[in-house]
């Protein structure tokens, strides 16, 4: 393993290790690879979601950390607070058959070290800074005064067992509060490390914590550009990628992709009688219901496509699961005190619709429908397909030039479709 050699205290390799931390830590920000970060709407697993958000800074942190310890193994874990276990995002370096690189489920409860449930209750929290120690079979490099836990025979029991002589752990600390550790290992065949060495891993858990603080304002700027701001429901452009990527699915594997789309009737009545804020207020009922109706859908999407229209994407419940969520939607927009109920279309390709080859067809389709329930002023659904399969009067609308879009939003969904 690189890095400044075993334990000295060579300030330039010190300073160059943590100039390449960093610049290792930026790299990894701007070019980490989609399948690691979550999907804008994959909110089943909020804590977990996050923290895989983190995880290409992680890495990229545990490999700068291992190099400038001149260690042979790291690892950087998350504290899951509501779980009371540190959790293993990474380990890189010489990892034993029981490490995976990235770990699927690898934890360990607090309860287990006792020295780690102490450094989590942030004692340090009335002044000071948090403090790195160092476990091995030598002696304890630490100061038992400053508030350090008992030796954690777990830990160096686990050292023994993986081949390894001597670790540092340092707290991650994030807006004040201990996120995780960095844990660096040296194997036994070398010197341990000492107490210089647990300062310096003080200093990169500190530049580690850093970069996840940038890459958490990276992610809510991504977050933000996929989410409506009345709404909070995703929004046009995730609505786009989410169809992409479904009907992709359909053309490979056969996937059920379905799209419902609603226009919410009498908005501007009531924005012309009671105001704007009342046309909000509106909107976000509906919306309400949308996001109570995709959760009857397994991995359903709830959307707003701009001004009164909205969607349901779902990708693999039958079409009839979906129309029966449709039809709750319908009743669910007609039970509110505003507004005048919604027109609803649904297309899916578990009906007759033909082929639907791109995000452009099932929209258009859903969009016909949706334009058909408001002609008929149903209370209903409209289904593409069900009446006629070819000769259905919306899958042949659908097949029809495109009718003037009646918004910008519209316009701007069908071009991009």
């Amino acid at each position: 393993m690189g890095g400044m050699g075993e334990g000295g205290d060579d300030a330039d390799a010190r300073l160059s290790a943590v100039v390449g931390l960093s610049q290792a830590m930026a790299a990894a920000q701007t070019a980490a690879p989609a399948t690691a970060r979550p999907h804008p709407y994959d909110e089943d697993e909020p804590e977990a979601t996050a923290a895989l958000s983190h995880r290409d800074i992680a890495h990229a942190a545990a490999w700068g950390a291992c190099e400038a310890m001149g260690g042979a193994f790291a690892s950087i874990s998350v504290w899951e607070r509501a779980r009371g276990r540190l959790r293993v995002l990474v380990n890189v370096g010489e990892r034993t058959v029981e490490e995976a690189e990235f770990p699927t489920d690898e934890s360990y409860s607090v309860r287990d070290f006792p020295q780690v449930a102490e450094l989590l209750h942030e004692w340090w929290a009335g002044g000071g800074r948090p403090q790195a120690w160092v476990e091995g079979d030598g002696p304890r490099e630490t100061a038992e005064a400053e508030g350090e836990a008992a030796h954690s025979y777990r830990r160096v029991a686990a050292l023994r067992r993986r081949g390894r002589g001597s670790c540092v752990i340092a707290p991650i600390v994030l807006h004040g509060r201990a996120w995780g550790e960095l844990y660096v290992a040296r194997s036994a065949q070398v010197p341990a490390f000492t107490r210089d060495d647990a300062d310096f891993a003080a200093v990169l858990a500190a530049l580690i914590a850093s970069g996840i603080a940038q890459n958490e304002r990276l992610e809510e700027v991504r977050r933000l550009a996929y989410t409506d701001p009345l709404t909070g429901l995703a929004n046009r452009r995730a609505v786009e990628t989410r169809l992409d990527e479904a009907v992709e699915l359909h053309r490979d594997l056969g996937t059920v992709v379905s799209l419902v789309v609603c226009d919410i009737n009498g908005l501007k009545g009531v924005n012309d009688a009671q105001g704007h804020e009342a046309g909000d207020r509106l909107l976000e009922r509906f919306a309400a219901v949308l996001s109570a109706g995709a959760a009857t859908l397994p991995g359903a999407l709830a959307g707003r496509l701009g001004g009164d229209e909205f969607c349901l994407l779902a990708v693999g419940p039958t079409a009839d699961e979906v129309v029966r969520a449709a039809d709750e939607l319908c009743r669910g927009a007609a039970e509110l005190e505003l507004g005048e109920g919604v027109a609803c279309g649904v297309a899916s390709t578990g009906d007759p619709v033909g082929e639907v080859r791109s995000a452009h067809r099932i929209f258009r389709l859903a969009d016909a429908a949706q334009y058909r329930a408001k002609a008929l002023r149903s209370g209903k659904p409209v289904v593409a397909g069900r009446e006629g399969g070819p000769d259905d009067p919306t899958v042949r609308m659908a097949a029809a030039p495109a009718p003037a879009p009646s918004s910008p939003e519209r316009r701007r969904f069908r071009r991009s479709s």
